[in-house]
């Protein structure tokens, strides 16, 4: 293609290369050349033509973008045109067609969305009614299924309320909840009638094939369990079924009555079962003193088999469900209807257990079999009887403290009239000697009788396991606590006087106070190791802190009760008139009057140091107040003072000789 791009020298075309460059052609050369530069104008042709054959996509690319040039230039020119017109500006005209564009475009889509929403409204109301359709036929799967796929498409909640949607959904959800009712109803009305009981018979009649109406055929029972269990109701169902079976079924076989259990088929031809009897029937003769558990649990098996046959279908999963409403209350009435009391009275007795034990093992292994138990938590009855002694020493303890609290409500503290400390009996108590002291004193029946029944409790806990060892010693510490704890109370308005009850209490915890510290002494040696540091020193010292509190207490009301009779005295003023002379004199005779009551109530009942302290202090009190009522005078006559003081000297001698 150089031709094409580079000048032509005519001369080159010449043969002869020695002509003068500006000499003429002649006629011949110029013939030549004409030949020659036809010769190269067909040769240049031909090249052309093969270069633009072989680049004839580029050129046809290239006249493409030529000509579109050409249109544009042309709509350009015709723009340009419109600028230039009294025409609303182009702008905003395309403004206006692109707004009329998405206006009908979004038309468009609403009357699409409307559609398509009118459509699934359509659908869905259709489908409730073929769930209405399904259940007048009978046909109670097929509407369980289509009722609960309508309740993920109508996104049935707990709480679906929302104030955007279209009413009709809510129409909707209206609609499939009346559907929800009545097959929950016609389902639940099913097996009720299926299973009964007749109390005339005393049995369980269960019919497995029924009809809803008279109009359709009669559907089987486990056609409308699997209706149930597909809607979720199948527990409300079946809860009726296990309330029925408690009542009627179980709380009789383990009541005050054995019963034997027997179960009837009756069959079609076609061997198909129609109807299923559990027959219940009392045994006479063996009440519950002589309950078997063998009899109880084989009975009681029965039923549970009964059960999974015949109302669960053999379906683990319902039976499952089944023991999940039963057996927390059925457990319940086994353990406290018949395992509780065949609990051993006497710990000798808990060997003997064993074999309650197991046979209790073997008929919760069967109800694993079945499924109607599934985790060793659900082993209620083998966990009770493996705690067996646990159950004993419980026992024993309400026993223990039960007869300790009758003991203390019903005590009696009152002493005869001709009681004195010599005397070797009281009513209601005696003389005892203390432990640590070479001292008698009187003490209640009351406080006697509780500590023998803790000393047989202790002497019971170093025969015992450790187990029943712990209970018998919580028994023991409860029971001392018991009168700190009903006495006071019970014995309040004579405990705020000053009487011979107030002071027995005190003895009484003095008494208690010994004897719980020399418990340990006496039994702990023989203690189970597991219970050897039980000690009971923490209760001595409670009650010997009781004992000092109740007899300060009493010194109290009796120093108020001479404080005020010494008031009346009025200071000892103007005694040599005779009013007021009467009414000191008067005063010291309450005082001395209050002193010889305190005498004969505290000498025989309080420990001889102790009296003699109490009473000390008493008398201290009197005299320190008395003179200081006397110190306090201004001015005394001599009359009166000779007189004053002959009253007080033979006043005190008396007290004296008292003390």
């Amino acid at each position: 293609m150089d031709v094409l791009f580079n000048s032509i020298n005519v001369r080159d075309l010449l043969s002869s290369h020695d002509l003068d460059d500006s000499s003429p052609l002649s006629a011949s050369d110029l013939r030549l050349l004409i030949d020659r530069l036809q010769v190269r104008s067909l040769n240049i042709k031909s090249k052309v033509h093969t270069y633009i054959l072989s680049h004839n996509d580029e050129f046809s690319s290239l006249f493409s973008r030529c000509s579109d040039a050409v249109v544009n230039s042309e709509q350009l020119s015709d723009l340009v045109n419109l600028l230039s017109s009294d025409r609303k500006p182009i702008d905003v005209q395309v403004k206006e067609t692109v707004d009329e564009i998405r206006s009908k475009r979004g038309g468009l889509k609403e009357k699409k969305d409307a559609l398509g929403l009118v459509e699934v409204v359509l659908k869905l109301s259709r489908e409730l009614s073929v769930v209405e359709e399904d259940l007048v036929a009978g046909k109670v799967v097929e509407a369980a299924e289509v009722l609960t796929e309508l309740k993920v498409a109508l996104r049935i909640t707990e709480d679906c309320t929302n104030d955007e949607e279209p009413v009709v959904f809510g129409l909707l959800r209206k609609k499939w909840t009346d559907c929800f009712e009545e097959i929950q109803q016609v389902l639940v009305k099913f097996i009720e009638k299926a299973v009964t009981f007749d109390h005339q018979t005393n049995s369980v009649y269960l019919k497995n094939t029924m009809s809803i109406n008279d109009d359709t055929q009669g559907i089987a029972l486990c056609t409308v369990l699997k209706a149930m269990h597909v809607v979720g109701i199948l527990d409300h169902g079946l809860a009726k079924v296990a309330d029925l079976m408690t009542r009627h079924v179980i709380t009789p076989a383990v009541g005050s009555i054995s019963h034997s259990f027997s179960v009837e088929e009756q069959r079609l031809d076609s061997g198909d079962i129609t109807e299923a009897v559990l027959r219940i029937t009392p045994l006479t003769g063996t009440q519950v003193e002589n309950m078997d558990a063998e009899i109880i649990y084989s009975g009681i098996s029965i039923v549970i088999q009964f059960i999974f046959n015949y109302i669960c279908f053999q379906n683990t999963s319902w039976m499952q469900l089944f023991g999940r409403l039963t057996w927390p209350h059925m457990s319940e009435l086994i353990i406290s209807n018949f395992l509780s009391k065949i609990v051993p009275d006497d710990a000798s007795k808990l060997s003997d257990f064993q074999t309650i034990r197991q046979l209790t093992s073997e008929f919760e292994t069967s109800l694993k079999e079945v499924m109607f138990i599934s985790s060793d938590k659900d082993e209620r009855l083998t966990n009770f009887t493996d705690n067996v002694e646990v159950h004993f020493a419980t026992r024993k303890k309400v026993e223990i403290l039960a007869t300790s609290r009758d003991l203390l409500l019903h005590s009696n503290f009152k002493l005869p009239k001709e009681y004195t400390r010599k005397s070797e009996d009281i009513k209601n108590g005696e003389n005892v000697d203390l432990l640590f002291s070479s001292e008698r004193c009187a003490v209640s029946e009351t406080a006697l009788q509780l500590l023998e029944l803790v000393h047989q409790t202790l002497k019971d806990v170093c025969l015992s396991s450790p187990t029943v060892a712990l209970e018998f010693c919580h028994a023991a510490r409860d029971a001392l606590l018991l009168y700190e704890a009903v006495i006071p109370v019970k014995l309040e308005r004579q405990l705020d006087g000053i009487n011979q009850v107030a002071v027995l209490i005190h003895n009484d915890c003095l008494f208690l106070s010994q004897e719980i510290l020399a418990l340990k002494f006496e039994y702990q040696p023989d203690f189970p190791i597991s219970v050897k540091g039980a000690v009971f020193i923490d209760l001595g010292i409670r009650y010997k802190l009781m004992a000092e509190e109740i007899l300060q207490r009493q010194i109290q009301l009796v120093k108020r009760n001479l404080m005020e009779a010494i008031d009346g005295a009025d200071g000892f003023q103007n005694t040599h008139q005779p009013k007021r002379y009467e009414s000191a004199k008067f005063s010291i005779d309450q005082v001395a009057f209050i002193l010889e009551k305190v005498r004969i109530i505290w000498e025989p009942l309080l420990l001889p140091l102790t009296y003699k302290r109490s009473m000390c202090t008493v008398v201290e009190a009197v005299c320190s107040r008395m003179t200081k009522d006397i110190l306090q005078l201004d001015d005394i006559a001599a009359e009166e003072t000779l007189q004053r003081h002959i009253d007080i000297l033979r006043r005190r001698l008396t007290w004296n000789d008292n003390v």
